[in-house]
């Protein structure tokens, strides 16, 4: 089975997430050809589930491919099931700057807002 687009994965990405997403992409030297970011949910966090961020050179074979402007955005299938509808934004506060999640699927969450519960 090779990778697949999936138009069933509702997963958005801010501007100033992209803007950031490439800037990560550049310093690691990936290209947007076949290098981007996966967004995966992993067991953990103070709620039960966390998000995880990592830019990768290539997808894997079972991942769900999204293209995303410039870059390709890889979730694999166990995450799939947890992001459809989610928002990743990029926020810069007095608190400090990172990426947030806007997840409409969750039923509780923490303080930390990188953890919830489904």
């Amino acid at each position: 089975m090779s990778a697949s687009t999936s138009t069933d994965i509702d997963l958005n990405l801010t501007p100033a997430a992209a803007v950031e997403v490439k800037k990560f992409m550049e310093a690691e030297g990936v290209t947007g050809e076949q290098g981007g970011l996966r967004v995966a949910v992993q067991p953990g966090g103070c709620s039960g589930f966390k998000y995880s961020l990592v830019i990768e050179d290539k997808s894997a074979e079972d991942d769900f491919v999204l293209d995303n402007d410039g870059f390709k955005v890889f979730v694999d299938p166990f995450s799939a099931q947890y992001i459809s509808g989610v928002t990743i934004d990029y926020v810069t506060s007095m608190q400090g700057s990172g990426f947030t999640f806007k997840n409409p699927n969750s039923t509780g969450g923490c303080g930390c807002g990188s953890s919830f519960t489904a």
